[in-house]
């Protein structure tokens, strides 16, 4: 009998049950989930006790999961557009005659050039399974472009994969033995609850905590010292600590010796960086510097443990992938891999063996090899035409797992491009969001609470899985099952179009992981050492840490890491003499959950926040309405006057619904749609603007 029997589905019963499942939101955390069924109805979410990384406790966001999942205005039957494109105004269908027509139409841009249609797609959910599984078999199959998938890691994933060998680290759980722990570019109180557990747990045992970050947010503030260095200054400043500790000879000169590559090549780079000129730049106090080394260096001395925890704001401007280099080469220099808590870590996620062929099947592409469209650049690309440079201009378009018009960069561009007339846009959606809008059919697809699914982490070294805890509402169906149907009215025929959620959940890991134990726990433990370069043994091409990187230079790029200045250089321009970064309101992550009232009752309205200096010279009080601009655009939102905002840089809190902003656009009509150094990634944070009062405007509207 298969193991995904009736037996194990919700069903309506006398007495409440609970049901084991996994957060799939693009979290480090990646919770374990316990929802309470009664009478198939889910009446609660809490976290999972017996999961050690959970521990029983939920973010505000995923608690209220119920909210989300029964929300009044919740997607439950396919949609036909009925109005002009971005007005909203659909009509229900069946799913006979959204599948039908969906797949005529892409029938015939295929018939021309299959390449004109695009996936687009993200994190939405997490899941390997609603992913890009049988999503992925479907592309193949109809030899659609390929999406670079680049808009949130990429940059800081080719950093560490070009000094550590991938995205991996040290385990989550020993930060709570460290005597320093340095938590660089994150917000962990709000973006990785279940690590601030055990950075508190070590700041009770008498272990320091320094919080490097351009806004004094809610982590900053219980650190005990915040580094507000300028935004795309981090490599820098990585390299004066590296200065400091040579010069001082804070260094374990066995480990280097035994374990890294290019040492003296780095030596003299990092020579040349002193505090005093990491400082001007950074715009931090040069005994900051000095002392956070200070610091550094002296846990070697004490042979203590130091760690630091990277995350990806810090990452989000030109420079980004070299700055993650630069932090990525630290622990080496003082030993800090001996420990099982010291070194760093900013994702585990290269260590599970998730078989993504067996999952997307890329036999499927049949000796094709479609071109590549980043994700990023997707306002660029929509507006393009066919040319022999990029290739046939996109006329489909179908977007699960992502709300590109809110969350893709320059998104002026991007609404000019999902307003085309002749673009055919599908959206597998649970709410009209603000592509939706845009969309000729809104498919319903099903939320975490209703469908199979297994889930790696990021953040931990724990693999979930996630069973259903109701039946799908409505006539939503998981993202498996859409594209199975779609693929049998575009006419494919292969035998793994047919494979069930339990066939694809055994093939994300085949037998690298006991599937048994994921139906028994809800969880399974990668089996790893706890210190896991303690001998070496990194997973570079030369087994060592690299601090000058033979790939790279290869490629014809610089082999040691470096400070690579912003696009757009705090202090550069006169016209635009703010930076501005978006890091994510704490109650929304990216753009979910900005629709769910009690969330966003929390939050209030969206805001910039700037430093009294920046304000009062511009005439700007607490709650006036600003105009924030620059040559791509502008935006309208309410200054809160506030000690988060260091000088010279405004934060504008994201990511809101355009829908829901004063002017109709979010903070993302000011980014731009430039990359990366490494990773072709998003340089959200490399952005300047200026501010100025704006006209009295009319209240918000409301979801």
């Amino acid at each position: 009998m298969s193991i995904f029997s009736a037996a194990d589905t919700a069903k309506p019963a006398s007495q409440p049950v609970q049901v084991r499942g996994a957060c799939p939101h693009d979290c480090p955390d990646t919770c374990a989930l316990l929802t309470t069924v009664e009478g198939g109805v889910a009446t609660r979410v809490q976290g999972n006790p017996d999961h050690p990384q959970t521990g029983g406790v939920l973010c505000n966001k995923v608690s209220r999961y119920t909210e989300r999942t029964y929300h009044p205005e919740r997607l439950l039957q396919p949609l036909r557009r009925c109005g002009p494109k971005g007005s909203g105004q659909f009509e229900p269908v069946s799913w006979a005659t959204a599948l039908s027509d969906i797949a005529a139409r892409l029938k015939a841009i295929a018939a021309r050039n299959p390449e004109a249609i695009l996936p687009y797609s993200y994190a939405g959910t997490m899941g390997q399974v609603q992913g890009e599984s049988m999503a992925g078999r479907f592309f193949n199959r109809l030899g659609a472009s390929l999406l670079d998938r680049t808009i949130c890691s990429t940059a800081g994933g080719e950093g560490l994969t070009h000094t550590l060998g991938g995205k991996v680290g040290m385990r989550v759980e020993f930060f709570a033995e460290s005597r320093l722990i340095i938590i660089w570019g994150s917000n962990s109180i709000g973006s990785n609850l279940h690590f601030w557990r055990y950075a508190q747990q070590a700041k009770r045992d008498g272990a320091k905590l320094v919080c490097i970050d351009p806004r004094k947010s809610e982590t900053a503030e219980k650190c005990h010292e915040h580094i507000a260095l300028l935004p795309g200054t981090d490599a820098a400043l990585a390299l004066a600590l590296m200065h400091e500790l040579i010069t001082h000879d804070w260094l374990d000169h066995d480990y280097i010796a035994r374990h890294t590559l290019g040492w003296q090549a780095l030596r003299e780079r990092a020579l040349q960086w002193s505090p005093e000129r990491a400082a001007s730049l950074c715009g931090v106090p040069v005994e900051q510097i000095k002392s956070l080394a200070r610091d550094y260096g002296q846990c070697l001395v004490d042979q203590q443990p130091a760690a630091i925890r990277l995350n990806y704001g810090m990452q989000r401007v030109h420079g980004g992938g070299n700055a993650v280099r630069a932090v990525a080469c630290l622990p080496a220099l003082i030993g800090a891999w001996r420990h099982r808590a010291g070194g760093v870590l900013l994702s585990s996620s290269s260590l599970f063996p998730v078989d993504k062929a067996a999952l997307q099947r890329p036999e499927l592409l049949a000796g094709r090899t479609p071109r590549t469209i980043n994700m990023v650049t997707i306002g660029d690309d929509l507006l393009r035409e066919t040319s022999p440079k990029f290739g046939p201009k996109v006329e489909a378009l179908i977007v699960y797992n992502s709300n590109p018009v809110a969350v893709a960069p320059e998104s002026g561009k991007v609404v000019q491009g999902f307003a085309r007339e002749d673009l055919f846009t599908v959206v597998l959606e649970h709410f009209q969001t603000d592509t939706a809008d845009y969309a000729d059919f809104v498919l319903p697809a099903t939320t975490q609470l209703e469908h199979w699914d297994v889930h790696s982490a990021y953040g931990h070294t724990d693999a979930l899985l996630n069973r259903p805890a109701i039946a799908p509402l409505g006539q939503a169906k998981p993202n498996t099952q859409i594209f199975r149907e779609l693929a049998a009215h575009m006419g494919f025929t292969e035998t793994c179009f047919a494979d069930s959620d339990e066939t694809l959940c055994r093939a994300v890991y085949g037998d690298k992981i006991d599937f048994t134990e994921l139906l028994d726990k809800g969880f399974a433990t990668l089996k790893l050492p706890d210190a896991p370069f303690a001998d070496g043994h990194f997973p570079t091409p030369s087994g060592r840490c690299e601090f000058f990187s033979e790939r790279l230079a290869a490629q014809g790029l610089d082999g040691l890491p470096d400070h690579v200045p912003n696009y757009e250089t705090p202090g550069s321009s006169k016209e635009f003499p703010l930076a501005m970064i978006s890091p994510p309101a704490r109650n929304f992550l990216n753009s979910s959950f900005v629709n769910v009232k009690s969330l966003r009752d929390i939050e209030g309205e969206p805001l910039l926040e700037m430093h009294a200096l920046d304000a009062a010279a511009r005439g700007i009080t607490p709650g006036a309405v600003v105009r924030v601009f620059n040559p791509r655009g502008e935006y309208l939102v309410k200054a809160e006057v506030s000690p988060r905002a260091r000088p010279g840089v405004v934060n504008g809190l994201g990511v809101w619904w355009r829908k829901l902003g004063l002017g109709g656009s979010n903070v993302n009509q000011l980014t731009s749609q430039r990359l990366t150094d490494l990773g072709h990634g998003p340089v959200f944070y490399d952005c300047l603007v200026e501010v100025q009062l704006s006209a009295p405007q009319p209240a918000l509207r409301t979801a």
